[in-house]
């Protein structure tokens, strides 16, 4: 018998970058992503599921919106075109160093390969659908996939409830249509939190939700909320005056909880779990035999690079070797499952019961930022599926077979920098609520009936509210293609709406004209915003 039990909970989403344009922002972003992450950490769960059999603790959340976008039939003709001039470049590096002294003609050849045998899998295996691919593990059990608000946006600050419900309705309604089947598990965008957003969830038939570690645990922010992680993005530049601090209580991410009044639970982030990955000081990502992602060929953009060590200018740093990186995946994968173990084990001895560690991770991280991060993540789930003292689960399946026995408030916050909502509201950003606010004003006395100018309205005011445009400015990661992003979603919205109001016969043509651009949702139904509406309940 185990003496608990472990999932990772992955959370899947880009912003919404169809026809946005190529290198150095727009869908570029997501073609890379595709290439890079969803796809081989797809082979490697489907590796995993034959060879494991069972759950294999893998609950992945797959943004509405990029479930949309990966679907989409150009997306996925621009992905086609995307990877075969990756394995040109990879094709001509192969040739160009060939009689190159050094690790770079192998370091070329193995590019090569990888690339091509994702080609062979997008193609052959799973006929490039990555969505379906992901709903047929679900079907065999061996993951669930979790979703979130339609388009990522940031519940907390809408301060509408027609909007933050009709993000949710929405965001359930393309997950069932995409996935088949309803979901049970929701990722609360940039895990934010305020009271009351539990009846939502409740009342679209979700059992469980996911939170950073302070808000469960009580006391100052920590785990990513704290600061010092490395990842697949920059640190905010918003810095807090200080951290969030909640309540004092004894909560333990060990442990589902009731929240508020409601039968929808939460489950804390693990913080030992996630500084093993997202610290920058001493994360897997940061060893020296990785992949070096910041260093690339100035002609074809691939990596030849290792980490080589902390703050090792990026003109010092030195070949990297691929399959000593894999060697070192390997064993710090190793290393990590003996992790989970203590973790388990502390609490079964201090607590008397079998708790639950919850290690939660940005998806893109692996593969796409650390190259090698597919493989960690495959070889750990295969050293926890061998030990007989860890059970993988899914989130919906433990929260189903273990009920919380208590209930908790949690106070509001997020994982963003401090804890709390700063990352997205601060001087950067504060001009885009406002703005946001009136549109959805606005919304209310124009949704109330399903037209093609009403539909396309109703998508134009959801890819506004994402909370990818404020985190962009505030990151500077790409501050001014954010700003322009989002004065393009505002424009078009006021376009339609103008021309709703006004009874425009031409209304109908300039939602066709904008619906060549924006085009997620294709089932999307305005009257949902309407208030008074009763909430469809979808029961998984």
């Amino acid at each position: 018998m185990s003496r608990g039990y472990a999932t990772f909970v992955l959370h899947t989403h880009l912003p919404y970058c169809r026809l946005a344009g190529r290198w150095p922002h727009g869908e570029e972003w997501l073609h890379e992503a595709m290439l890079e992450c969803y796809l081989p950490l797809v082979r490697a769960l489907r590796r995993a599921g034959h060879d494991c059999g069972g759950s294999l603790g893998v609950t992945i959340n797959v943004t509405p919106i990029l479930a949309e976008q990966l679907r989409d039939a150009l997306v996925q003709e621009n992905f086609r075109a995307y990877l075969r001039e990756r394995i040109a470049g990879a094709r001509s590096d192969v040739e160009r160093f060939s009689a190159t002294p050094g690790l770079r003609g192998v370091t070329a050849a193995f590019h090569r390969e990888r690339y091509q045998a994702t080609q062979s899998f997008f193609e052959d295996e799973i006929a490039g659908d990555v969505v379906g691919a992901l709903a047929e593990l679900e079907g065999t059990g061996h993951i669930e996939v979790a979703t979130s608000a339609a388009t990522h946006g940031y519940l907390p600050l809408l301060q509408d409830d027609d909007a933050v419900r009709f993000q949710i309705e929405t965001g359930i309604a393309s997950h069932v249509r995409n996935f088949g089947r309803a979901p049970r598990s929701f990722w609360l965008p940039e895990c934010a939190y305020r009271p009351g957003l539990e009846r939502f969830l409740e009342d679209a038939g979700l059992r469980v939700f996911f939170s950073e570690t302070h808000l469960v645990t009580g006391g100052l922010a920590r785990g990513k909320a704290r600061g010092g992680m490395a990842g697949p993005y920059p640190e905010s530049r918003y810095v807090p005056q200080r951290l969030a601090e909640g309540p004092a209580r004894n909560g333990t991410t060990f442990r589902p909880y009731s929240v508020g009044q409601s039968h929808v639970s939460v489950i804390g982030r693990n913080e030992r779990t996630g500084m093993q990955v997202w610290s920058a000081a001493h994360g897997y990502p940061g060893d020296p035999a990785y992949r070096e992602f910041h260093k690339k060929d100035s002609a074809t953009g691939l990596h030849y690079w290792r980490v080589t060590g902390a703050g090792v200018d990026l003109g010092e740093k030195a070949e990297y070797d691929s399959a000593i990186a894999r060697e070192v995946a390997l064993a710090h994968a190793r290393h990590f499952a003996g992790v989970v173990q203590a973790e388990i084990d502390a609490y079964a001895e201090g607590a008397g019961e079998r708790g639950i560690v919850l290690s939660a991770y940005d998806t893109e991280l692996f593969g796409h930022w650390w190259l090698e991060g597919v493989d960690w993540l495959e070889a750990a789930i295969r050293n926890l599926a061998a030990s007989p003292r860890v059970e993988l689960v899914a989130a919906g399946d433990f929260v189903a077979s273990h009920p919380p026995q208590e209930a908790i408030e949690l106070p509001e916050g997020s994982w963003g920098a401090g804890g709390d909502h700063g990352t997205w509201l601060n001087s950067e950003t504060a001009w885009t609520w406002p703005e946001i606010r009136l549109r959805q004003a606005r919304a209310r006395g124009l949704l109330g009936v399903s037209t093609p100018a009403t539909r396309q309205l109703a998508r134009e005011l959801l890819l506004l509210q994402s909370s990818d445009w404020q985190f962009l400015m505030t990151t500077g990661q790409a501050h001014d293609y954010a700003v322009e992003r989002f004065h393009s979603h505002m424009e078009r919205f006021d376009q339609l709406a103008d021309a709703i109001e006004g009874g425009d016969a031409a209304a109908g043509r300039l939602a066709a004209e904008i619906g060549e651009l924006d085009n997620p949702f294709p089932a999307i139904d305005p009257c949902r915003f309407a208030p008074g509406q009763p909430t469809p309940v979808v029961r998984g």
